[in-house]
């Protein structure tokens, strides 16, 4: 498969007034176009960081970073949805449009369809507190694929929402990202999630971030983000998964300095 992004030993440093904080230090990774590709790792370690490397909102301190897709073909969608009450869904949908200053008649009809298309046609003149928090993430995201990204980042998406919430609108997510035949990377706390939703996830280390082992998912991707969570691969994977996690926040506990004294 085409491969779209390649990051080579990037590192990069934050400074501050306190100093110099080392937050990814020689990551390397690779996308392949197609791709759902997952990315879990300790809080904190800087997963946030990388996708806004990966967004084009940071340059890193060094490294390689080598592209098929330009930072204007690559969307950003938040834990949060971030609609505008006083707008209509209608509005919202084609705010980044607006923004970009490309809100043509051809790309507004593109986002309209869009909306149609996933079940949002009947709401298009609603107010967003009019939705349900399922339709309000579906919003989002077709506010973000109106700008006809090539790659979509998806930054914890579903973490506001009720467990059975999330699920239903994860499987909307996927479904619809891979109607569109789009590329996404998503940063997630929830193993389960990764492995129902991606392809492949990747395992960080504690900051400074680095990837620690890449996971293959072996399940069948025209099952949906439910069926695959039934499937008998994925409790063992889960397990795999959650021992490399497991033993990196034990790392970070023994890397902590110790201090004597009476209790």
């Amino acid at each position: 498969m085409k491969e779209i992004l390649r990051l080579t030993n990037i590192v990069h440093r934050y400074h501050g007034r306190s100093g110099e904080t080392l937050a990814v230090d020689g990551l390397t990774m690779n996308v392949v176009e197609g791709e759902f590709y997952g990315i879990v790792g300790p809080s904190g370690s800087g997963k946030t960081t990388l996708l806004s490397i990966l967004a084009g909102i940071l340059t890193p301190s060094s490294g390689e970073i080598r592209r098929d897709i330009s930072p204007s073909e690559t969307g950003y969608m938040l834990q949060r949805d971030h609609l505008f009450e006083w707008r209509t869904v209608e509005d919202n949908v084609t705010l980044g449009l607006e923004i970009r200053g490309i809100k043509t008649e051809e790309n507004v009809d593109y986002a309209l369809s869009l909306a149609r298309k996933y079940s949002l046609g009947d709401f298009l003149r609603k107010r967003p507190s009019e939705l349900s928090g399922g339709m309000r993430q579906r919003a989002a995201l077709i506010r973000t694929l109106a700008l006809r990204p090539k790659l979509v980042l998806l930054d914890e998406p579903f973490s506001a929402l009720d467990f059975q919430t999330r699920l239903t609108v994860a499987e909307d997510v996927r479904r619809i990202i891979r109607q569109e035949g789009i590329t996404a990377i998503l940063v997630t706390h929830d193993i389960s999630e990764g492995i129902a939703l991606c392809d492949r996830v990747a395992v960080l280390t504690k900051r400074p971030a680095r990837v620690k082992k890449v996971f293959d998912i072996p399940l069948p991707r025209e099952r949906s983000s439910i069926e695959r969570r039934e499937e008998k691969a994925f409790a063992s994977l889960f397990r795999d998964i959650w021992k490399e996690l497991e033993f990196t926040n034990e790392k970070e506990i023994g890397d902590q300095p110790t201090t004597g004294g009476v209790s």
